[in-house]
């Protein structure tokens, strides 16, 4: 019991690690061999997890090998348009200019209720509304809509807008994050009036953002944390 369960957790460990080595994208967004590499990986690890028998680098020896080809065709994506081209593929256009590419369509073995599907699924019903629709390499549906048939923009409407901000946490389940108070160009000294000034402390707040000059504060509800 305690050998299967300490076999699991390794290899367990090992394949987060790899999968966090492949990098930060989701699921739908991986492209046809990293899906193959994943698929892969989850099967080899089963193998070893469940058989006690079979010694377990020969369950992280093909994991670490497949690891090692998904790296070396992630840097030859990097580094070569061409191989890139080869491995994953171009986008290609479904609709142009408000018509529909039938032929591009059969290609990708795409038929008509998906792809009008999509486009209802973004509020566009009519596909003589969409300038351009491009299926990326990662089987994304991207739809550009037509110039009339796009929202009003602030900037459409000569509309000056105040400049956006990403509101910053300072104080995270009555913890202080002392980086993000220094990236706010803030102090500890500061934040410490700011609570006193609301009869606080940082142990009392469950959530604190500064959002421009508004410093936003949630109080941790009676309970929570204790």
């Amino acid at each position: 019991m305690i050998i299967s369960f300490i076999r699991a957790f390794i290899l367990y460990a090992v394949v987060v690690i790899g999968m966090r080595l492949m990098g930060k994208r989701q699921l739908g967004q991986l492209q046809p061999f990293e899906l193959v590499v994943a698929l892969m990986i989850a099967d080899l690890a089963s193998v070893p997890m469940q058989d006690i028998g079979k010694p377990l680098f020969n369950g992280i020896l093909p994991i670490l090998a497949l690891l090692l080809a998904e790296l070396t065709l992630s840097f030859l994506n990097l580094k070569s348009e061409r191989v890139r081209s080869f491995i994953c593929g171009s986008p290609c256009f479904l609709i142009e200019h408000g018509k529909i590419n039938y032929n591009e369509m059969k290609k990708q073995r795409m038929n008509l209720n998906d792809l009008l599907e999509q486009l209802r699924s973004r509020n566009i019903p009519n596909p003589a509304d969409v300038e351009y629709a491009i299926l990326e390499t990662g089987g994304q549906l991207n739809i550009i809509p037509k110039a009339e048939k796009r929202p009003a923009t602030p900037q459409d409407l000569n509309i000056a807008v105040p400049k956006n901000e990403i509101p910053i946490t300072l104080i995270l389940d009555g913890q202080i994050n002392h980086k993000n108070l220094q990236a706010a160009n803030r102090d500890i000294t500061w934040l410490n009036q700011q609570l006193k000034d609301r009869n606080l402390r940082a142990e009392d707040v469950f959530f604190a953002s500064l959002d421009g000059n508004r410093l936003d504060i949630q109080q941790r509800e009676r309970g929570e944390g204790q």
